[in-house]
């Protein structure tokens, strides 16, 4: 670690070494969590409920491992060390095609092939899992310091939690790959272990099972660890001739006729590999023009990701330069599939933006890219289709070369711009007890963090809506129920309403384009005008329909019910979707698509409603009002016309909003801020910012 220690400007060679002693030894004594660091009753809680879903996380990983048949679990383990495996047969390695190693992997594990094959697989997840909890707690020893009590206590079990949703861990152990071992062996040996040729050895036999890993030595090089470097290198040699030794078949077929391993396993064009090569063959590149201008984007990627890493290396961020490191081997590798791309995670412990608002902005985005897929971070539109399929290595570049992160001699690392928050006026209600879970903010988010979450949070929504279903039966029985309990209070007007509007051509085609366009288009113009005029208000009316659309999701899970459109023997006529025969088991063929059992509440009615709401409150116009009323009016018009809901089904809508009005009004208080005129005081540090220092709100926050 001496070779990286170099850091700050205008400071001695000596009173950096001190200080980044100093600042290791804090790190380590934080992390052990001794009495002094004891941040509090509320933080050990905390810290037990962490600690708790790092232990269901586990068990979870090992079920879904485990619970699966032969052949459909580790299935790259089972390929290479079960009873017909690579490992098993004569002649080489890489002629079935299964065998993605380098020649040193396949040395290291052919010992493997004599376990039995159950035993196998249990010790193996339960290995993986260690070297996961293994490489949280090394990663949180290698943070920058200084780190608060806070952060230091909390550090390992949110670092453990975070690696074991990855994508990159979950498919590490979905296939039994080796992958998360390289990674530790690197952190191992520039945070866990002294000296010069010990961390050059574990870095060469990392290298040697994962040949893009050897950019470690140059980093090495270019901080002043010369002799790590050169032990890194000779290490790799070594394993590498003692295959070829071994193995010299199989070495030759590796590393010359694939090229380091280029075109083994999947298809190098396919989605899952996602290197720079890769991409070039998406897009429809191929031959010595893109193997050209590969070589010359690798070349230029692995200039500027070094000499950003050992930047950041001289600056005392040895995490932040390891992980740029690591996401430059992914970008430049001829193949970096899903489990090699852990190095990008890593890439969360850097600093980005001076403003403490600004902060989990980049934390997020690399949170949200590598535990989601791409097709819930991104719609199926055309336009976005390069950035989707890419999203993992795009991360990768923007860490390795154009992410600004703050150097720690920036007045702004510790003290970032704060945060301007309002203080609410009295609650309106006074006997509603309030739990101001978050405050008030009055700048207005970080704009892609915003589109990023909310699409997100659809695509989840979307998911459950459409898991949300026990079936026919069980949601026509639910349709009687609501017919009947209709019929005894005499509001079953939808027979009659939709027949007349039947009759009507020009009014039948009003209702159903009302009913298939302002649905979304309405409250994504509200929360868009908001966001750009009304910053405050926009974060309360997105909180009001999340809300809402969340309870709403519980409706649809615990009581799926038929429309009046799928209601056998009622003669409603399906309006938007056209004839459907309900004698035919499949004619709900759009479920596919969507739940169509997911009519009770009704979010068209609920949305729309909201809308009504939120313009009627902040619109400055009568007629903006009178205008924005309108719109739950049609909607619940339409709903009912088009034979899509009953009329229960828009009272259960309105009961949600409300609800989701209700529970934003208990969480965040009251919707109105103070005058412009007055001071808002903030209750509490963020990041940094002094606690109960005057903020002055700008003027027009008042509603």
């Amino acid at each position: 670690m001496r070779g990286f220690i170099r850091t700050y400007p205008g400071r001695g060679d000596s009173a950096c070494k001190r200080e980044g002693r100093r600042s290791v030894t804090d790190v380590e004594r934080s992390v052990r969590g001794d009495a002094a660091a004891d941040p509090g009753t509320r933080a050990a809680a905390v810290r037990a409920v962490l600690w708790l879903l790092v232990g269901v996380l586990a068990v979870r990983q090992v079920a879904v491992v485990l619970r699966r048949p032969p052949g459909e679990r580790l299935i790259d383990l089972e390929t290479w060390t079960g009873a017909t495996g690579v490992l098993h047969m004569a002649g080489s390695l890489y002629d079935p095609g299964r065998f993605t190693g380098t020649p040193f992997a396949g040395l290291v594990l052919k010992p493997l092939t004599v376990s039995a094959e159950q035993a196998l697989g249990v010790v193996w997840t339960f290995g993986s899992l260690l070297l996961v909890v293994l490489l949280g707690f090394v990663a949180v020893r290698a943070l920058p310091a200084p780190v608060s009590r806070r952060t230091a206590f909390l550090a390992a079990p949110a670092a453990i939690t975070l690696l074991m949703v990855s994508l990159p861990v979950r498919n590490a152990l979905h296939l039994g790959q080796t992958s998360i071992l390289p990674v530790l062996l690197v952190l191992v040996a520039c945070f866990a272990v002294r000296g010069e040729r010990l961390p050059g050895v574990l870095t060469g036999v990392a290298a040697a099972l994962q040949p893009a890993v050897l950019l470690f030595a140059v980093l090495f090089w270019l901080t002043g660890r010369r002799g790590a470097a050169v032990s890194g290198g000779v290490t790799f040699a070594v394993c590498t001739a003692l295959a070829w030794v071994v193995m010299p078949r199989d070495s030759w077929a590796y590393w010359v006729h694939h090229l380091a391993g280029a075109g083994l396993g999947d298809r190098p064009d396919s989605l899952a590999n996602q290197s720079l090569h890769g991409a070039l063959l998406r897009f429809g590149l191929q031959g010595p023009l893109e193997i050209a201008l590969f070589l010359a984007l690798a070349a230029a990627v692995v200039v500027l990701g070094l000499r950003r890493a050992a930047r950041y290396a001289r600056d005392g961020q040895l995490l932040l330069a390891v992980a740029v490191t690591g996401c430059v081997a992914v970008a430049v590798s001829p193949t970096a599939w899903q489990h090699q791309l852990l190095w990008v995670l890593l890439a969360v412990v850097g600093r980005v933006g001076t403003r403490a608002s600004d902060r989990l902005v980049w934390p997020a985005v690399v949170v949200l890219v590598l535990t989601l897929p791409g097709k819930m971070l991104l719609p199926n539109v055309g336009v976005v289709l390069p950035v989707r399929d890419n999203a993992l290595l795009i991360a990768a570049l923007g860490a390795a070369c154009a992410v600004p992160f703050l150097s720690r001699a920036s007045p702004h690392w510790r003290r970032p711009v704060p945060t301007n928050y309002a203080k609410p006026v009295p609650a309106r209600f006074a006997w509603v007890p309030l739990l101001p879970f978050w405050r008030r903010v009055l700048s207005r988010p970080n704009l892609l963090l915003e589109l990023l979450l909310i699409r997100v949070v659809y695509s989840a929504y979307a998911k459950v809506r459409l898991a949300a279903t026990a079936g026919r039966p069980t949601a026509e029985e639910h349709g009687r129920q609501i017919h009947a309990a209709e019929q005894w209070l005499h509001i079953d007007i939808e027979h009659w309403v939709n027949h007349t509007v039947v009759g009507i051509p020009w009014l039948r085609e009003f209702f159903d384009y009302y009913y298939s366009t302002f649905h979304f288009l309405v409250p994504l113009a509200i929360l868009g005008v908001l966001y750009v005029r009304r910053p405050p208000d926009y974060r309360w009316a997105r909180s009001t329909l999340g809300f809402a659309t969340v309870l709403a999701l519980v409706g649809f899970w615990l009581y799926p019910l038929a429309p009046p459109r799928l209601m056998p023997g009622l003669g409603f006529i399906d309006t938007v979707h056209g004839v459907q025969d309900l004698d035919s088991p499949d004619f709900g063929a759009l479920t596919a698509m969507t739940n169509q059992y997911a009519a009770m509440p009704s979010l068209h009615f609920g949305w729309s409603l909201w809308c009504g709401v939120v313009i009627a409150l902040l619109a400055p116009k009568a007629w903006m009002k009178v205008l924005g009323l309108l719109h739950p009016l049609f909607t619940v018009s339409a709903i009912v016309a088009t034979g899509n809901h009953w009329v229960l089904d828009a009272v259960g809508g309105a009961a949600v909003v409300a609800a989701g009005f209700g529970l934003t009004y208990v969480l965040a208080g009251p919707r109105r801020l103070q005058a412009g005129t007055g001071p808002a005081v903030r209750t509490g540090p963020e990041a940094g910012e002094t606690a109960g220092e005057p903020v002055p709100e700008p003027a027009g926050s008042k509603a």
